[in-house]
């Protein structure tokens, strides 16, 4: 049988069920094979390694992670899919279908359920694109053990996530991956790879989760507060937006405590590295202006 990601055998399968696409759902099933070989390869997978997946579609990507991994989940939202995903998946018993929104998923359970006693989990997906943040962040902030994240993301997006310090993507959202995770570009991919093409370039990145995060803080939850203020006004001083939380009677002394660990005031946010952020985080804690 002809591998489901090429043009024919994908309308053949749509033609087949009778499915129709969902606007509302961001569907664009991939038909490039060589794309695929990429998102494979970055993912490192092994017969004893597990890969979750989220949004699987009619499976392209499903049946390429059913030859690699020892056990694939696959999470689809819309419930008009699970029936054609059993029956392209029905040779590969290793291949789980759950019919779930991702976002309201016990993904801990999930784990124990479909993974216990693997080497290893990575997610591997080609993510609708009008909730793929949430999801990121879902994932990262559950602390699951997981190795890999390699998805297909809009190329914004992924360049956000993988950007340095200085540039206009460099914001909240790159530091939030890069505290978990090293992130590596691994392609960029056109809308004639998809069925329906797309109007926006796609991109796969890889983020591999760090054994440690990047920067040692004392409170997470404080610290994505101070970055999220930082970046809450891009074209304001760092001083200005960090005034929300130092109220105008103590602005120059926020000034001060700036300048004492060696940040300049009138700096912007998109110019400090994770490690910067941190030395805030804690100069503001310590001060008492961050509760």
């Amino acid at each position: 049988m002809h591998d489901i990601a090429t043009s024919n055998r994908t309308r053949e399968i749509i033609r087949k069920h009778g499915f129709t696409f969902k606007k509302s759902l961001g569907q664009n099933f991939l038909i490039d094979g060589n794309v695929l070989d990429r998102i494979i390869a970055a993912a490192e997978l092994d017969g004893t390694r597990g890969a979750l997946e989220v949004g699987p579609g009619i499976g392209s990507l499903t049946e390429r992670l059913a030859k690699e991994a020892g056990k694939v989940a696959a999470v689809e939202i819309d419930r008009r899919l699970i029936p054609i995903l059993k029956d392209v998946m029905a040779p590969y018993e290793h291949v789980s279908i759950v019919q779930s929104d991702i976002l309201k998923t016990d993904l801990h359970a999930l784990w124990q359920e479909q993974f216990a006693g693997l080497a290893g989990v990575s997610v591997v997906a080609n993510l609708p694109y009008y909730v793929t943040t949430p999801i990121i962040m879902k994932l990262l902030e559950d602390q699951l053990p997981i190795e890999n994240i390699v998805v297909m993301v809009q190329k914004e997006v992924a360049l956000r996530m993988s950007a340095k310090p200085g540039g206009k993507d460099y914001g909240s959202l790159s530091i939030a991956v890069q505290y978990y995770c090293e992130p590596e570009l691994v392609c960029v991919v056109p809308g004639k790879s998809f069925i329906p093409a797309p109007n926006v370039e796609s991109a796969v990145i890889k983020l591999k989760r760090r054994q440690e995060p990047a920067v040692r803080v004392p409170d997470e939850e404080k610290f994505f507060r101070v970055v999220q203020t930082s970046f809450a006004q891009r074209r304001k001083t760092l001083a200005n937006n960090l005034s929300a939380f130092s109220g105008k009677d103590r602005k120059a002394e926020l000034g001060d405590l700036l300048r004492e660990i060696g940040i300049q005031p009138e700096r912007r946010a998109e110019t400090l590295s994770l490690e910067e952020f941190a030395s805030v985080c804690e100069a503001l804690t310590r001060s008492g202006m961050l509760g």
